[in-house]
């Protein structure tokens, strides 16, 4: 058949909101999730891999900050079985790791020890618009407990996530993971005496406490406000008087746990609901202390409030405190690379029965850019040795060099382009990043040596040294074929 030479050539780019990770990157964040998973192993949390595609009817409408179900994800029909007429069943891409995990605790419950601890790490998709540092796939990398209703299994994650950050190379006084819980403010708005209809409008301006401070919530949740363009901004209409426990809640922090709690005592008044959540917060602090995990690292926070519309009970965030410079050049802090708490309510939609659990979500590319902010990760990675070709028919002579050094752990390979111009080859391994490149021609063959060219110090020679020291410091040198491996080694040690 003939080719149709109107048919226009499909363009070599990426999708919108969707990017390609070349080796350093994925590198970088494969040497961050192993240390995180060993942590995780050590907990006593086990690895899972569930697929990349769930029905939509699984998913549900579990995806935050999103009211219409199934939206904001990518999902497609499966067709009609033949001759049967029935439509098939609705797929999507899973937008997150937790909505997969509850189908699985459900399938296989009688399976599964209980309570189950898992860990999972991989790509999520949202069908959401892209934007500066927004895409449509990225990573997660989640760690959950499914079947305990101890709170003892929130301070477990929390320690754990503590403990995680440290892995990768966040210090202490970098990072703080900071707990608070949505029985005490469930507390607090019966305290306050707050409608059910007026729930929803009281959470998303205690959202904003950060960002507006005291009067500006205060404002927010009576009469209303202008913002900075001079626009209204209704206000949720509570009283002063019904909006006094709502500040005392978000003013509560105290010098140490302690005091918080004692604060969020007051700020829940009478409420049993809020007692309760209260109390489970003072058993947090004092499980996190037996295990020895201290107010530096893991605190009572009643400053956390996102995600308290989806969480049942504790809730907490792991935020990163050093400085960095914004696009603008000010100062400002890293802020939140993970969040987590409670969600009883997720295995219920599969069993009709309540299946406690308790996990935490890391940002995966939000924490790598921390490392890489603080300077402990988007360090060049060395390139391997690369084995050059001086003659086409001793290809296997080359193969072999290549195989030995591998044999002793070495990372190497042998050049696969046109071997005719040699330049081309080292500028190869230069472009390769290789700290060394192998040359053996007929001449060395025949004598049994090899030349070992240091590439770095040869670079370092050229950029740096004087004619004298560049003598003095030759950055190739002859060694028995035998003495490869040890060359190589100790050129890279």
């Amino acid at each position: 058949m003939a080719k149709d030479k109107n048919q226009p050539r499909p363009k070599a780019e990426t999708p919108k909101g969707f990017r390609d990770y070349f080796g350093q990157d994925v590198t970088e964040r494969r040497d961050m999730l192993d240390r995180i998973a060993q942590v995780y192993h050590r907990h006593g949390f086990d690895p899972l891999e569930t697929s990349a595609v769930e029905t939509v009817e699984a998913l549900g409408k579990f995806l935050p900050d999103v009211d219409r179900p199934n939206a904001g994800v990518f999902a497609w029909q499966e067709e009609a079985v033949p001759g049967g007429g029935t439509a098939g069943d609705w797929l999507a891409l899973r937008y997150d790791l937790t909505a997969p995990l509850a189908r699985v605790a459900a399938q296989y419950r009688n399976d599964l020890p209980s309570p189950y601890r898992r860990f999972a790490m991989g790509p999520v998709w949202r069908n959401e618009k892209p934007g500066p540092g927004r895409f449509r796939q990225f990573y997660q990398c989640d760690a959950d407990t499914v079947g305990s209703a101890s709170v003892a299994a929130d301070a477990e994650i929390c320690g754990m996530l503590a403990d995680a950050l440290e892995a990768v190379g966040i210090d202490r006084g970098d990072y703080l993971v900071r707990i608070n819980n949505r029985k005490v403010l469930n507390g607090v708005l019966e305290a306050a005496q707050v409608r059910e209809d007026q729930a929803e409008d009281v959470l998303r301006q205690i959202d904003k406490f950060d960002k507006v401070g005291r009067e500006g919530v205060l404002a927010l949740l009576t009469t209303g406000r202008l913002d900075d363009s001079g626009a209204r901004i209704d206000g949720v209409g509570l009283s002063e008087a019904q909006a006094g426990p709502v500040l005392a809640f978000l003013e509560a922090k105290g010098a140490d746990n302690a005091a918080t709690l004692d604060n969020l005592s007051a700020a829940v008044g009478g409420s049993a609901i809020g007692a309760e959540g209260v109390d489970e917060l003072r058993q947090i602090a004092a499980m996190l202390a037996a295990m020895g995990v201290a107010e530096d690292r893991a605190v009572i926070d009643p400053a956390v409030v996102r995600g308290l519309g989806y969480y049942t009970g504790p809730v907490f965030e792991a935020e990163l405190t050093f400085e960095i410079l914004d696009e603008k050049g000010r100062k400002r802090q890293f802020g939140s690379v993970a969040g987590g708490g409670r969600y009883d309510g997720l295995v219920e939609r599969f069993t009709g029965q309540k299946v406690p659990a308790t996990g935490v979500s890391i940002g995966v590319d939000r924490l790598l850019a921390a490392l890489r902010a603080k300077g402990l990760a988007g360090a060049q990675v060395a390139g391997p040795v690369v084995v050059t070709v001086m003659d086409r028919d001793r290809m296997s002579d080359y193969q072999a060099m290549a195989a030995d050094l591998r044999a002793a752990g070495i990372r190497a390979e042998v050049y696969l382009g046109n071997p005719k111009n040699f330049g081309n080859q080292l500028k190869y391994a230069d472009k390769r990043g290789a700290p060394v490149a192998i040359i053996q021609g007929g001449d060395e063959a025949e004598r049994g040596v090899v030349q070992v060219k240091d590439l770095i110090l040869g670079a370092k020679i050229a950029a740096e040294a004087s004619v004298e020291e560049w003598k003095s410091q030759p950055a190739q040198t002859e060694v028995a074929r035998a003495d490869l491996v040890a060359e190589v080694r100790r050129i890279i040690g």
